[in-house]
């Protein structure tokens, strides 16, 4: 009898415990979501920025638009 309630018990908290884990990581990517877009605008400008002084920097002729 006590092997089938711990058994029982050990279905409960896997489910429970999953949930709750769920829900934090839920809570905390919706938390650092703003803060990390800012990074990756941040870094995508400043990657940007220093390919066009790069090339700029080349000399390589700019190509007409059309």
């Amino acid at each position: 009898m006590v092997h089938r309630v711990m058994q029982r018990v050990d279905v409960v908290l896997d489910q429970r415990l999953r949930e709750a884990i769920a829900t934090v990581v839920q809570e905390q990517t919706r938390s650092v979501l703003p803060r990390l877009r800012e990074e990756i605008e941040s870094v995508v400008r400043h990657a940007v920025y220093e390919a066009v002084a790069d090339e700029l920097a080349s000399g390589a002729p700019v190509a007409p638009k059309g």
